[in-house]
């Protein structure tokens, strides 16, 4: 480790934007900003090498690494004239966490470090507010005895109700009947005087005394080490591992820490601190966006604890408001209050796009009218306002259209695709909040993060209601359907995560209180009067519309997403230069034409057995399972044959002109027959077969494992009748439609195989029924062989296998079933464990086992297509809907992939960058 420190200062930095791997995105950030001469605190970021190092050597800093430390410390002290750990002279500094990639609120921060009473009251005399200095003193002690001593949080809020309390006696307030949300409201941290701030310092260091055992520690070199060591603790801490889970972040990037001078923005009414992003996070637009709080902390705003107000004036086309712009509004805003600071920010944020050429996202401190940037990274958005974003700054010139597909993270893509509230829809308004998140989201009321993650496991919608989230709630947000809080911005912490997540959010509403276990909500009429109130309970339903900000009592019937033109402006560029085709998987006409809408080239699985559950072909199919010989199977398969006929006609001309790739029948028979008592005794009357018959009978067809059981082509070695009726289903059906001039090309896949000799027989059999199908309806089409990959002797034997089939899909979910020797059905018990003890870097369920799987897909390729050159290679598997796996499958050669219908437009997108990807590591080509 050749450097452990990277300083920052006085238009100078050691490192640059291209360094996010070492310096974290914030690092990077700072030291880009530097260099390009906009104002920004002087300070140091400590590698994420230091931090992988620390873990390393089982939580110590490296040799040389404190020394390394006291020496930036110094050049600090030289450039602002200022002493760490003076009273005279008294430099205060943040301690902030920043890996390479954003995890908003996951890790720590830890304002105002390097106070104790004597230099608190050196930086009252310095600054000439005694109230400003021993505000800041409390916040310090809060944070850092709840970070890095350990000390919970809640008995410091505790003690600070109680200040709270005391100053409403004082200032004349009655608080004897205000909760604690409501007495904030009415008694703000601005209303603490001095005396009632030195009070509360001397409960805070008690309750440290009491919790501990040891005073708080008035040492500022020996605070700085514990708030660097906390903020390496904190890359491990469970939100983070939770977030990085979400968002596939790896474990051994490790996180940066930046230490810099503090900037005061709670220094009185010409001080303020803000978030800013230069285009809305959630819509895209094209607009100076953000929020701001005078005479406060950063922590302030993320945090949600106070609601914060507009950058912008309403028609100036910035900022975001609780009421829809108006003159109160106005009149908060940072252009009204401070005109020479909103500018200066302005010309400032868009210097910062067209240089990082990406939408940002900055935090910012204003201190007695002087601006200071304190962040600048790459904004997390909704997947509408990257889409949005990513095509209005391809238009713009700003970057190209290729460079346009590669901004948009295809999971993202699925925030597109939800519903909307029915306007038509009765409804019953309960309360107006801010629009977080778009979307909307009805579920059961819950309290807390963990109820949330446990009604979630047990199938239930929830609504996490908080007064305002914090990141130890990551998980229940993570459960629930949307989130809604009390307090807080468009920039708190639970908008930024749930706009990540892609979850309904209305923040802000401040006509909610949140406590006991209920939620009271005052009814406000169109005027904004009081007219009453009325308390929701846990489990109560409501709806949020996070594009609104409004908040429903009950259940409100919801409307498709209706797709913008830039996405299809997106998805054309992306459809231009993929190579992989996208299917879909699908059932039924209805499943096809969903498909076909979002792009679909045609569908790659439509699972026969699917349809033969309903009511009035399930008697059939399990009289066809209990008859005793060929003959009884056969009387009840004629049955089936109309509806299966009508089936494949209805999905035929759904998807007139593109493959449909059917699936004869693949599960065991057993799971056709009923599974309880009741069930039993009403197909006992149907059939006019005895209860005890059956129930013989369905102990007859179980099977120990019927995964590797009596399914898939088996069934048709033991019983072709079955597949000959489906084979007669498919040719009826698409020589009706081919006669109504209506082109199809039907393609008949077999499961299960392993030899060639099945496909030999299953072949003739389905090569017999057509041409008794083709001689009765005095015509032909074109119809294709193939087969699925889903065991690994298939894989392989797949030259032999390719001299019966045309075609090859690989069933991912089974292949992965029997290559790994885990249940599918029976992983999750442990598969979390081996994804957490980096046995497997994700669920191999969800994205392809690439060594292990990948390698027999690449085996049987090269195998098939040696046998059969040209030989049509496919997925159908739940990784064909998964981005990562989608890059192996576009290196692996595969022609198509298939997912089910609303991930056609992921697929598509994610097929697209893999192209582009891959032709990026051929060489250079000319940019568009």
């Amino acid at each position: 480790m050749a450097r452990s420190i990277y300083f920052f200062g006085a238009g100078q930095a050691d490192g640059d934007a291209q360094q996010k791997d070492l310096l974290g995105g914030k690092g990077a950030g700072l030291a880009e900003m530097t260099r390009l001469g906009i104002p920004v605190p002087p300070g140091f970021t400590i590698t994420t090498e230091v931090c992988n190092a620390y873990y390393a050597a089982g939580k110590a800093l490296p040799a040389g690494v404190e020394g390394e430390i006291d020496a930036a410390i110094g050049r600090l002290e030289s450039l602002l004239d200022a002493r760490f750990g003076s009273a005279d002279a008294p430099l205060l500094v943040s301690v902030r966490s920043g890996a390479r990639a954003s995890m908003p609120g996951m890790m720590d921060t830890i304002l105002n470090l390097g106070m104790n009473d004597e230099i608190a009251a050196g930086l009252a005399r310095r600054t000439g507010s005694e109230r400003f200095a021993l505000d800041a003193y409390r916040r310090f002690i809060l944070t850092y005895s709840d970070i890095v001593l350990g000390v919970p949080r809640d008995r410091f809020e505790e003690a600070l109700g109680l200040a709270r309390r005391d100053a409403a006696a004082r200032l004349g307030v009655d608080a004897t009947r205000l909760n604690s949300a409501e007495l904030e409201r009415k008694v703000p941290d601005s209303l603490l005087d001095p005396g009632s701030l030195a009070a509360l310092i001397q409960r805070q260091k008690e309750i440290v005394l009491g919790a501990t055992g040891n005073p708080f520690p008035d040492d500022p070199r020996a605070q700085l080490g514990g708030a660097i060591r906390a903020v390496f603790d904190s890359w491990n801490n469970h939100r983070a591992q939770v977030y990085r889970k979400m968002h596939d972040i790896p474990h051994a990037w490790g996180t940066a820490c930046n230490v810099q001078a503090m900037v005061f923005g709670n220094l009185g009414d010409d001080s303020g601190t803000g978030v800013a992003f230069t285009r809305d996070p959630s819509t895209g637009e094209r607009r100076f966006y953000g929020e701001w709080l005078p005479n406060a902390q950063g922590e302030d705003v993320v945090a949600g604890v106070r609601t914060p107000h507009p950058l912008s004036r309403s028609g100036s086309g910035g900022g975001a408001t609780s009421g829809g712009g108006d003159d109160a509004d106005d009149a908060s805003s940072l252009e009204a209050r401070m005109p020479e600071a909103y500018a200066q920010l302005a010309a400032v944020q868009a210097r910062l796009e067209q240089h990082f050429r990406d939408m940002q996202d900055l935090e910012f401190t204003i201190q007695r009218g002087e601006l200071f940037l304190l962040q600048c990274r790459t904004g997390k958005r909704t997947g509408r306002a990257a889409v949005r974003i990513a095509v209005e700054m391809a238009r713009e010139g700003l970057i190209s259209q290729r460079e346009a597909i590669l901004r948009v993270d295809p999971g993202s893509i699925d925030q597109l695709l939800h519903p909307s509230i029915d306007e038509g829809a009765p409804k019953r308004l309960l309360a107006r909040g801010l629009p977080a998140s778009p979307g909307a989201a009805t579920g059961q009321v819950v309290f807390s993060a963990d109820e949330a993650e446990r009604r979630a496991g047990q199938g239930k919608a929830v609504i996490l209601v908080r007064s305002e989230t914090s990141p130890e709630d990551i998980h229940g947000m993570k459960a629930a359907r949307g989130v809604l809080t009390a307090r807080g911005g468009m920039t708190s912490h639970a908008a930024v995560v749930a706009r990540g997540m892609g979850k309904s959010c209305v923040a802000g509403c401040s006509a909610i209180s949140v406590s006991q276990g209920q939620m009271a909500v005052t009814i406000y009429d169109d005027h904004g009067h009081a007219t009453g109130s009325i308390t929701v309970k846990a489990g109560d339903l409501i709806t949020l519309d996070g594009g609104t900000g409004r908040v429903y009592l009950g259940a409100v019937p919801t409307v498709p997403a209706a797709l913008s033109g830039e996405f299809e402006e997106l998805m054309g560029w992306a459809d231009a230069v993929r190579r992989l085709r996208v299917r879909s998987n699908a059932d039924t006409p209805h499943d096809a034409r969903t498909a076909r809408n979002f792009g679909a080239e045609g569908i790659g699985l439509c699972r026969t057995e699917h349809m033969f559950f309903d009511e009035e072909r399930i008697h059939a199919m399990r009289e066809m399972i209990l008859a005793d010989g060929e003959a009884g199977r056969r009387r009840a398969l004629a049955k089936l044959l109309p509806f299966q006929r009508g089936d494949f006609l209805g999905v035929f001309r759904e998807m007139a002109g593109l493959p449909v790739t059917i699936r004869l029948l693949d599960p065991p028979l057993h799971e056709f027959l009923p599974q309880d008592e009741a069930q039993l005794e009403q197909l006992s009357k149907a059939v006019g077969v005895s209860a005890k018959e059956l129930r013989r009978k369905s102990q007859e067809l179980a099977e120990y494992n019927p995964m590797l059981g009596h399914r898939g082509c088996r069934l048709a070695i033991t019983s072709p009748e079955i597949y000959e009726m489906q084979a007669r289903a498919i040719l009826e059906a698409a020589c009706e439609v081919a006669a109504a001039g209506i082109e199809v090309e039907p393609e008949i896949m077999i499961p299960l195989s392993m030899t060639r000799r099945e496909l030999a027989i299953t072949r003739a059999l389905v090569e017999g029924v057509a041409e008794q199908v083709f001689a009765e309806k005095g015509r032909r089409v074109d119809v294709r062989f193939g087969t699925m990959i889903e065991l690994p002797r298939a894989a392989i034997v797949a030259g032999e296998l390719a001299e019966e089939a045309e075609f090859f899909s690989f069933g991912t979910n089974d292949l992965t079933q029997t290559t790994l020797g885990i249940s599918r059905d029976d992983a999750g018990r442990f598969l979390g464990a081996y994804v957490e003890a980096g046995i497997f870097a994700k669920d191999p369920f969800q994205s392809l086992d690439v060594p292990g799987v990948g390698a027999l897909v690449e085996l049987a390729r090269d195998r098939g297509r040696a046998a059969r050159p040209g030989l049509k290679l496919g997925i159908c598997g739940e990784h064909g809907g998964d981005p990562s796996s989608i890059g192996f499958f576009e290196r692996a050669g595969l022609d198509y992939v298939s997912c089910s219908p609303f991930r056609v437009p992921v697929a598509r997108l994610a097929a697209a960058q893999a192209a582009l990807t891959a032709e990026s590591a051929r060489g250079p080509r000319a940019t568009d």
